[in-house]
């Protein structure tokens, strides 16, 4: 008879690429996870993987063999999900977080989350879209909420909001006559997202098409050291206001008003890798949609590519 615990550690093996993460992932040792491959693939008469310099390697029977055991654990769940009152969900969850969230409403679903799900522990990671991917894609994250979306093979993502990108400068700075030129404003250093970001490139390439001489673009991952920077004058800079409604009212930063191309809007999605263990990703993704789609001056939006269930 087939073991369906060595079923599931040959799922996490090959979805992980490593004995070792399979083995960390399942809370065993190594020698116990390879102990039970050799299990399985004696029961089934082939052999699923191959040594690889970097971990292991699904041989052509592993391929075909790994759909079917990503539907046998995911009907084991279905089978306990519908048996399970749902607000029993614990242990840690990892969640990576655009800093755009972390700034507006992610306290409140943090909030939300503990309440209904008193024993999950979230572990958060704030970092750029590019490295909550990068994590995302080798499952160092259970979701992320990032700009998206992640339009890849088993990824699955939900509209969460979306914020207008503008020119932000300190107040009263001496840019010249307004409404302000692309020349005007870079003058000084154009201060952005991180330089592997959508809008970094956006602004990028605009001023390449609008042929500014040799731009000085400052890409930082860190919203609140982007904000500083500005606030103390150094250059201008294109991030979304929506959290500078404080340091606005008070008259240190202002929106500038620029002759330029428009500048695209930031989406954001929740996104995770959709499988047999993304029951709590999915519950907390929609109860992020409620959150984002409450808070003021934030709207849930259908992006091409998304699915937008509520």
């Amino acid at each position: 008879m087939i073991d369906l615990r060595n079923i599931e550690t040959f799922f996490w093996a090959a979805a992980l690429g490593s004995l070792r993460a399979a083995s960390e992932k399942l809370g065993t040792t190594q020698p116990a996870v390879s102990q039970r491959i050799a299990s399985l693939e004696g029961a089934l008469g082939v052999r699923l993987f191959e040594r690889a310099a970097r971990g292991v390697r699904l041989t052509a029977k592993g391929h075909e063999l790994l759909a079917h055991a990503e539907r046998m654990m995911q009907a084991r769940n279905d089978i306990i999900q519908a048996a399970r009152d749902q607000t029993t969900m614990s242990g840690s969850f990892h969640i990576g977080v655009a800093e755009t969230i972390v700034q507006t409403w992610l306290p409140r679903l943090i909030a939300e989350v503990h309440s209904a799900y008193p024993a999950l522990t979230l572990e958060i990671e704030v970092d750029s879209s590019e490295m909550l991917k990068a994590h995302l894609t080798s499952r160092r994250l259970n979701l992320a909420f990032m700009m998206g979306p992640v339009l890849e093979a088993r990824m699955e993502n939900r509209p969460l909001c979306t914020y207008p990108l503008s020119w932000v400068a300190k107040a009263g700075l001496d840019l010249g006559p307004r409404p302000l030129t692309l020349e005007q404003v870079t003058r000084l250093p154009v201060i952005t997202y991180a330089s592997n970001s959508a809008p970094y490139r956006q602004v990028r390439d605009m001023l390449r098409r609008e042929g500014v001489p040799s731009p000085r673009m400052y890409g930082c991952a860190s919203l609140s050291m982007i904000v500083r920077m500005v606030q103390d004058g150094i250059g201008t800079a294109v991030i979304t206001p929506i959290f500078l409604g404080a340091e606005l009212e008070r008259g240190e930063l202002e929106i500038l008003d620029v002759v330029a191309d428009p500048l695209q809007d930031l989406n954001f999605t929740a996104t995770w890798i959709d499988g047999p263990d993304s029951y709590a990703a999915r519950v907390i993704a929609r109860m992020a949609q409620q959150v984002a789609a409450g808070e003021a001056g934030t709207e849930t939006v259908q992006v091409p590519g998304i699915d937008a269930e509520t």
